[in-house]
């Protein structure tokens, strides 16, 4: 190794490591089970100019998107010690909005020399359902829509927006507790940010986070190049309320050391709440050239400088607001994964898995317990991985856009009125073949008290696909017990009440097999 490169590679590590110190600052000061046990959310470091300089590995939909919040909140410069940014509106640098992202810049001798995020998914931010992942038809539906403002200026807090956002939610004193665990996060950041400077100046911390970008965008570019040139193109559909399909179209060109990711003749936007804003899409399509990178590579923004996008405005992938998008960001970008991944198959049959679950399962639900106190709980539920040519695809895991755990059953069941009564794999709903895909789970969830529940959830009727003769694997479907033993069947995008006894079964799909 040169010198160069073992300089690059110990600055990768030292800004990443920031990044991943805050998300562990983060999940374990959170008071949700959904970012303190699950981990469902992201932090990063961006330099002086925002473009980010180095992640964490946390959610790939939340990553690649989060650069287009630093950007957003720039508005509110000039910027001072001690301020914070908030924002999480999906058309101004979000992505749905119980996704809520604070920035906050970092100063050393009177400079800005870095800005720090994370984002994190609150279990619920007001809107029509509990859990805010509602069937809803406009965004003003979904929740608390929150433009970059400061809740911080100069290190006062703003008292008066935390108090405005706090009475929009369900539970107001789970969201300051996770509020705290984001600033906090924010805190150890700058901290370990300074040391740098300390250490080695804030001249050598610009020009290194410089010459990582660009140590990214030769890496990215080699990998495209490696890739035979071509149009390759690939088409699939995300599954409507009703038994209706809205088709994602995409023409990949490889021309070199670069990609065109043309979604011309894509679906346009629904009076739904599948639609993905364009940073959605373009961090999907990030993530997946992102794979076609070494492991060890650096994750910043020249990644995204071989990319270039076309994205017809009003489609499924570049909403207009005031659309619905709290379904974009989980279900429609997994079908945007998919559809990319069945383009470069084309290109590279030998490296390209068969579809996974192609879902994250979202689960939501809340009212009151015995004692009249609010709840408001949200989860994502793992599938099957798609199976390669190098070997089977994994059961029972979470797959591209989402990288969350699993909420343990101890901890739902000690901090929520529901029983556990099912969490299995669900054997044999991997598709055959040379290599087997992964098996999706079954999670049975019995109320203890009556609540709202709300399922939002694809491949139900459209199998995740193998590849090289590998067949589909089994659907995911979904089941509500009433408590007197009759079971009625749900659709994948459904709310329902649940009485005391109810229980709801959701059997997750398995991932597609390969040859």
């Amino acid at each position: 190794m040169t010198s160069e490169a073992a300089r690059l590679a110990v600055w990768n590590a030292l800004l990443a490591s920031i990044a991943d110190e805050m998300g562990v600052t983060l999940g374990l000061s959170s008071h949700s089970p959904n970012i303190r046990e699950r981990r469902d959310y992201s932090c990063g470091v961006f330099d002086p100019g925002g473009e980010m300089v180095a992640q964490a590995a946390h959610i790939p939909v939340h990553l690649g998107a989060m650069p287009e919040a630093i950007r957003a909140v720039q508005s509110l410069a000039p910027w001072r010690e001690g301020d914070v940014a908030i924002v999480n509106d999906p058309y101004l640098g979000g992505t749905h909005l119980p996704d809520i992202s604070l920035v906050a810049p970092v100063f050393w001798e009177g400079d800005i020399v870095a800005f720090l995020s994370n984002r994190a998914h609150h279990a619920d931010v007001g809107g029509m359902s509990a859990g805010s992942m509602p069937l809803s038809t406009e965004l003003y539906q979904e929740g608390i829509i929150i433009p970059p403002l400061r809740l911080y200026d100069a290190g006062e807090r703003n008292d008066a927006l935390l108090a405005m956002i706090l009475r929009n939610v369900r539970t107001p004193e789970e969201r300051l507790g996770d509020f705290d665990a984001q600033l906090a996060a924010l805190d150890t950041g700058a901290s370990r940010v300074h040391a740098l400077c300390r250490r080695y100046g804030t001249a050598e911390l610009r020009a290194q986070m410089a010459a990582l970008k660009d140590y990214t965008e030769r890496l990215t570019r080699a990998a495209i190049a490696a890739a035979p040139d071509g149009r390759y193109e690939a088409q699939d559909a995300v599954e409507l309320p009703g038994d209706n399909e809205a088709p994602i179209v995409l023409r990949l060109t490889i021309e070199g050391d670069a990609m065109t990711f043309d979604f011309t003749g894509t679906a346009p936007e629904q009076e739904a709440s599948v639609n993905a804003v364009a940073a959605v899409t373009r961090s999907a399509v990030a993530y997946c050239v992102r794979c076609l990178l070494p492991a060890e590579a650096p994750s910043n923004e020249g990644g995204f400088r071989p990319l270039r996008f076309v994205l017809p405005e009003g489609s499924l992938v570049n909403a207009r607001p005031p659309r619905a998008v709290s379904a974009g960001n989980v279900e429609t970008s997994q079908r945007i994964t998919d559809v990319v991944f069945r383009a470069l198959a084309h290109a590279l049959p030998d490296r390209i898995p068969a579809a996974s679950a192609g879902t994250m399962n979202n689960f939501t639900f809340g009212g009151q317990r015995a004692d009249g106190t609010p709840f408001a709980y949200y989860e994502t539920i793992p599938g099957g991985a798609g199976a390669g040519p190098r070997g089977p695809g994994l059961s029972g895991i979470q797959t591209h856009m989402t990288n969350t755990a699993n909420t343990p059953v101890e901890s739902i069941e000690r901090t929520l009125p529901v029983r556990i009564h099912r969490f299995e794999l669900r054997d044999g709903s991997g598709g055959d073949g040379a290599h087997r895909g992964g098996d999706g789970v079954v999670r049975e969830v019995e109320a203890l008290q009556p609540m709202e529940a709300a399922i939002i959830a694809d491949r139900r009727r459209n199998a995740p696909w193998g590849l090289g003769g590998g067949e589909a694997g089994e659907p995911g479907a979904d089941t509500l017990i009433h408590a007197h033993g009759e079971e009625q069947r749900l659709p994948g995008h459904t709310r329902v009440r649940l009485d005391k006894g109810d229980r709801l079964r959701i059997e997750t799909p398995g991932g597609g097999g390969w040859g």
